[in-house]
């Protein structure tokens, strides 16, 4: 799975795990236990050493997982992961480059300083995992089985922390679970729901605005869903989606041409990239006649934000950032 189609459905083959996906993300936050063995197997040393015994829970796939019931040395794999657990004040051991990128995501770069990282997102050097030493793993969308079971061999408190059709509050409702901090877990998503909702009230005339969200592409744009991640912050802050994009869905169109380019048109323009081919094409088309006669450029309503938050899947902080943005904007 290359990174940049992340928001795209998953494939065929994994349609059956697909289809199960909705009840197991809920068995993740209310599927958990209390589990008295604390494993005399060799490979739960490290979950032993967290002190506090074990818990099992279920993770996005529905596979039951037994996770060390204080995790001290915890892994993420992807950058929603990251920001799910630094939302609830915990520090990994272990982290992997952000979307599209050779480094952390820059939203999230002073929070992790001195954190190593052990690859790129998704693709963990094995070797590295192993000499952070984790007790729990949080392994994002991850879909390689046999990198599942490398991990797992690594530490069995490996768990696959979304599903296809999750949205971010319930993958963060299952990371606070498996962290067992769901009461801060709670908290983080009240606050950010007030934060929208007084956000959204405040924009003036531009209160329920009309704002088309887009990632521009080597061959062209494409506009996010209502339920992809950056649209779901929008929609909570009382704003609307064009008509051409009010579609549900948590993924992405295809790259459009310039003759549909008129679909990305909205009262307010928010434009992404994730790769430096992407950043050229968007520059290049910008001086095309077909860009500059969209309603949201001439008004001067265009807006560049940044891919690595507004084109994944998100979390949390990731989700104040796309608030911050929108009312820079707008307001």
């Amino acid at each position: 799975m290359t990174t940049p189609n992340r928001l795209l459905p998953f494939a065929p083959r994994r349609a059956v795990q697909v289809l199960a996906a909705v009840g197991a993300a809920a068995l993740l936050v209310t599927g958990c236990g209390s589990d008295s063995d604390k494993g005399s197997d060799k490979k739960s040393d490290n979950a032993a050493e967290s002190g506090g015994g074990t818990r099992t829970v279920k993770d996005a796939t529905g596979t039951a997982v037994k996770v060390p019931a204080n995790p001290k040395r915890i892994v993420t794999l992807t950058q929603e992961d990251l920001d799910a657990v630094l939302a609830l004040g915990v520090k990994p051991v272990g982290i992997t480059n952000g979307q599209g990128l050779s480094k952390p995501p820059a939203y999230l770069a002073d929070k992790v300083k001195g954190i190593n990282v052990v690859g790129n997102l998704l693709q963990p050097v094995m070797d590295k995992v192993v000499a952070a030493k984790p007790d729990l793993i949080l392994a994002g969308d991850m879909q390689d089985e046999q990198m599942l079971k490398q991990l797992r061999e690594i530490t069995p408190a490996t768990l696959v922390t979304m599903a296809p059709t999750d949205d971010w509050k319930l993958s963060f409702r299952g990371i606070g679970n498996a962290l067992n901090k769901m009461n801060e877990t709670n908290k983080v998503i009240g606050d950010y729901e007030a934060k929208a909702k007084k956000a959204g009230e405040g924009l003036g005339d531009n209160k329920g605005a009309e704002v088309s969200i887009v990632r521009w592409n080597p061959d062209g744009p494409s506009w996010m869903e209502k339920k992809q991640f950056a649209s779901g912050v929008a929609l909570d802050m009382g704003l609307k989606r064009p008509k051409a994009q009010d579609k549900d869905g948590n993924a992405h169109t295809p790259a459009l041409s310039l003759e549909k380019i008129n679909e990305i048109d909205g009262d307010w323009l928010f434009l992404s990239t994730l790769t430096s081919d992407g950043e050229k094409a968007l520059k290049d088309v910008q001086e095309k006649p077909a860009y500059k006669d969209l309603g949201a450029v001439k008004k001067n309503h265009a807006v560049t934000v940044d891919g690595s938050v507004w084109s994944t899947r998100g979390g949390p902080i990731a989700s104040t950032v796309v608030v911050d943005d929108i009312v820079k904007a707008l307001k």
